[in-house]
C-alpha cells in the first residue's frame, strides 16, 4: 500500500503535465461558413467552408433548452460529472456486445464524439484510443458548455451539414430555438447515423429513429415526419462574397435590412427582363442620419452571365450624376444662384466642344432649370469657372474614387460623365447633399466607426441643390400628386451604356444603375425612363419616408425677389473682378508627393493668358489647349504666382510632404 501511493502521484501528475502541455487541435471547428445577418441578426447568406460544409458556429443559448435536455438524456446522461470518459458506459457497452454479439448501445461520452469530430477517422481501436486520449485533453483544457457548444457545431447531419444551426435552417427552415418535441428528437438521432437516416433522402429511417428517440423519453411518436430540405438564405450575394474575402469565417451583423433586401431582388429580377437581354440593375439604400446602407444590390442575377460582377462597386461612367455638385460648389464660389440666368449656347474651349444630349441649344435659361433639364453645356461652363482639378479634389476629398482616364488631370468632360466611379462613391456623395453638405463613408457592418466627416459644399448650397431637384419634372408615368418629394438627378453615359438615377429624401439617399455589365450598349435606354422609375418604386418600399416638405407659399405682399443674375461668358471677368485666381491646388493644401509626380496647375478670372512660377522661378508656358505642369523637386513648402496678361497678380502656399 505504502508503494501504491507514490505511483499513484506519478500518476496523477504525469496525466496532468501531459493534459496541460498538449493543446488538442480545434482547427475544424474555427473553420465555420461564413454567415451574414441583418440588423436584427436574421440570416442573410450563408457561405459554405474552406472545406466545403454547410457548417455554421453554434452554442448552448442558440439551441432549445428542450433538445439539450434531449440530447445529454439520450447520449450522455452524465455529461457533467465524468473526467471525459464514462466507465459505466463502457462497461455497459461490452456487457451488451458480449451478451447479444452485437452493439446495443455506444460507450462514447459527447466529449469523445466531439474528438472524434475533430479528427475524423474510421471505427477501429486505435481510433477510440485515440478519442480517449483526445478527450482527456479537451475535459482538462476546456469548460463543459465549451465543449457542447463544439459539438453542436461539428454533430453531423446528413451530406455536408455540420452543426445543429445549419441542420434546423435546412431541415425546418428555421433557427434551433424553436425546435418542436419532433424536430429535436429528429436531431438529436440523425448523428448516430447521418447517412442512412438524412429525412430528404431516407424518411421512413428517419421517421423510426426519431420514434426510438421519443420512446426511450416516454414521449408518443406522430404518425409521418413532416420535414422539407430548406435552402439556406442567399440574399446580398455580391456582399457576402465581399466579405467572405475579408473575414473568411464567423457570423457578420450588418446594417441590412433582409425584408427590404428581400424587395430589392424581387424588383429587380422581375422589372430587368424588360430591359433587353443581359440588363443588370444595381442598387444601394442608405440611411442619411447614420449612413447605414439598409439594401445592397450588386446585380439583379448572380448566376447569370457576368452576374457574379458587383456593379455596386465596379467602375463605370457616371453621365450627369455630378452635376448637382458642379452647381453646389459654383453656388459656394457666388458664381450662380438658383434664378440666375446663364447662356445654353454654342461652347467651344480649346479643342472641346460639348453637345447637350438633344442636340439642341436652349438659349438663356435660369441655373434651376438648366439643372433640372441636365442641360451640358451650363455645367461644362460652370466647370470651366470652377476648375475641373478643384471640382475632382473636392470630390475625393469627401472620399470618392474617380478614375481619369489615361491617369492624366481632371479635364472639362468630367461634368458630362468622362471619368470612372462606383455606384458606391456617388451614392455616399449624394448623402452628403441630405446632412448640409458634409460627408461620412457608408456604413455595412453594425459595429463600423461612423468615420471622418468632409464638407463637400456648404448648407445654404446643398438646400439650393436638394430644393431644385425636389422640383424636377418627374418621370413619364409618374403622377406628381405623389405625397413624398424627392430630390432626384438622373445620367445617362456615353453610347447609352449606363443609366443612373440618384435621389435622397430627409431620411434615405438612394442609388439606382441600370445597364450591362459588359458595357455594351443599349440605344435608347436614356435615364430619365429606365434608371429613375425603378428609383420611384424603391422608394415606395419604404412607406414611412415623407420626402421633403413642399416649397412654402410667398406671402400676399411680401416683397418681391431681386432681379436674376446672369452669368456673363467666360472672358476673364467674374462678375466685375478682374483679379485672376487660382483653382488648383487650393489655397494652403496640403499634398502627398510622389516620386516623378506632375501637378496640374489650374487658373481663373483676370485676363488670359497667365504666367506661373514656383519660387519665384517661371515655369514654360503649356502647349496650346492643355494645362500647365509643375514638376516638384522635393518636399516643403511651395510659393505659387500666378500672374495675368493686365498684370494683376495673386499667390498661394502649399505644403507637399
Amino acid at each position: 500500500m505504502r508503494g501504491l501511493r507514490p505511483c499513484l502521484a506519478l500518476l496523477l501528475v504525469g496525466y496532468l503535465a501531459v493534459t496541460h502541455a498538449i493543446k488538442p487541435d480545434l482547427r475544424r471547428a474555427s473553420d465555420v461558413s461564413l454567415e451574414v445577418e441583418d440588423f436584427s441578426g436574421k440570416t442573410l447568406n450563408v457561405s459554405v467552408s474552406h472545406d466545403g460544409m454547410w457548417r455554421l458556429r453554434s452554442r448552448a443559448q442558440d439551441v432549445s433548452p428542450a433538445y439539450l435536455a434531449m440530447l445529454l438524456h439520450i447520449e450522455d446522461s452524465r455529461f457533467y460529472l465524468h473526467p471525459g470518459i464514462d466507465p459505466l458506459a463502457m462497461l455497459r457497452a461490452l456487457g451488451q456486445f458480449a451478451l447479444y454479439g452485437h452493439v446495443v448501445s455506444g460507450g462514447s461520452t459527447l466529449t469523445m464524439q466531439v474528438a472524434r469530430l475533430l479528427h475524423p477517422h474510421r471505427h477501429t481501436l486505435a481510433g477510440k484510443l485515440r478519442d480517449i486520449c483526445t478527450a482527456l485533453l479537451l475535459e482538462a483544457q476546456l469548460t463543459k458548455p465549451q465543449i457542447l457548444d463544439l459539438y453542436l457545431t461539428l454533430a453531423p447531419f446528413g451530406g455536408n451539414i455540420e452543426g445543429v444551426r445549419a441542420a434546423s435552417l435546412i431541415y425546418f427552415g428555421h433557427a434551433p430555438n424553436t425546435l418542436t418535441p419532433q424536430e429535436a428528437a429528429l436531431l438529436v438521432a440523425l448523428p448516430q447515423s447521418p447517412a442512412r437516416r438524412r429525412p430528404d433522402r431516407h424518411p421512413r429511417a428517419a421517421q423510426a429513429a426519431l420514434n426510438r428517440v421519443l420512446t426511450r423519453l416516454g414521449t408518443a411518436s406522430p404518425d409521418q415526419l413532416v420535414t422539407i430540405r430548406h435552402a439556406l438564405p442567399s440574399l446580398a450575394p455580391h456582399l457576402t462574397e465581399k466579405l467572405l474575402a475579408a473575414h473568411a469565417n464567423g457570423r457578420i451583423r450588418t446594417t441590412l435590412d433582409a425584408t427590404l433586401q428581400t424587395a430589392m431582388q424581387a424588383l429587380a429580377r422581375r422589372e430587368t427582363g424588360w430591359f433587353g437581354a443581359g440588363t443588370e440593375m444595381a442598387a444601394l439604400i442608405v440611411r442619411n442620419s447614420d449612413r447605414a446602407v439598409l439594401g445592397y444590390l450588386g446585380g439583379s442575377d448572380f448566376f447569370a452571365r457576368a452576374g457574379m460582377i458587383d456593379m455596386v462597386r465596379a467602375i463605370r461612367s457616371p453621365g450627369s450624376a455630378l452635376k448637382p455638385f458642379i452647381y453646389g460648389m459654383a453656388i459656394d464660389d457666388g458664381l450662380i444662384r438658383p434664378d440666375t440666368r446663364i447662356e445654353d449656347a454654342r461652347l467651344r474651349i480649346a479643342d472641346y466642344a460639348p453637345q447637350d444630349f438633344d442636340r439642341a441649344f436652349h438659349g438663356t435659361v435660369t441655373a434651376r432649370e438648366a439643372l433640372q433639364q441636365s442641360y451640358n453645356l451650363p455645367a461644362v461652363t460652370l466647370l470651366d469657372w470652377l476648375g475641373a482639378g478643384r471640382v475632382a479634389a473636392t470630390l475625393r476629398g469627401a472620399g470618392a474614387h474617380i478614375l481619369i482616364p489615361g491617369g492624366g488631370p481632371a479635364t472639362l468632360p468630367l461634368a458630362l460623365g468622362g471619368v470612372g466611379m462606383s455606384l458606391w462613391d456617388i451614392t455616399t456623395l449624394y448623402t452628403g447633399l441630405a446632412n448640409g453638405g458634409l460627408v461620412r463613408p457608408l456604413r455595412l457592418a453594425t459595429t463600423d466607426p461612423d468615420g471622418d466627416q468632409a464638407a463637400l459644399i456648404t448648407r445654404q448650397a446643398a438646400t439650393d441643390i436638394i430644393t431644385i431637384l425636389a422640383d424636377a419634372p418627374l418621370p413619364a408615368g409618374l403622377s406628381a400628386l405623389s405625397p413624398r418629394r424627392i430630390a432626384y438627378k438622373t445620367g445617362t453615359s456615353f453610347g447609352f451604356r449606363d443609366a443612373w438615377a440618384f435621389g435622397t429624401t430627409p431620411s434615405i439617399t438612394i442609388g439606382v444603375w441600370l445597364g450591362r455589365a459588359d458595357g455594351t450598349p443599349r440605344p435608347g435606354a436614356f435615364a430619365r425612363g429606365t434608371a429613375a422609375p425603378l428609383l420611384f418604386r424603391l422608394f415606395d418600399m419604404l412607406p414611412d419616408d415623407p420626402g421633403w416638405p413642399a416649397p412654402a407659399r410667398p406671402e400676399t405682399g411680401a416683397p418681391r425677389a431681386p432681379a436674376l443674375r446672369q452669368l456673363p461668358p467666360r472672358d476673364g471677368r467674374l462678375f466685375g473682378t478682374n483679379a485672376p485666381r487660382i483653382l488648383f491646388p487650393p489655397p494652403d493644401s496640403v499634398m502627398e508627393l510622389r516620386p516623378g509626380q506632375t501637378i496640374a496647375l489650374e487658373a481663373a478670372g483676370g485676363v488670359p493668358p497667365y504666367q506661373w512660377a514656383v519660387n519665384g522661378i517661371p515655369l514654360a508656358p503649356p502647349p496650346l489647349g492643355s494645362l500647365p505642369e509643375w514638376h516638384p523637386d522635393g518636399a516643403g513648402f511651395a510659393h505659387l504666382t500666378l500672374t495675368d496678361a493686365a498684370d494683376h497678380s495673386t499667390q498661394e502656399t502649399l505644403r507637399l510632404q
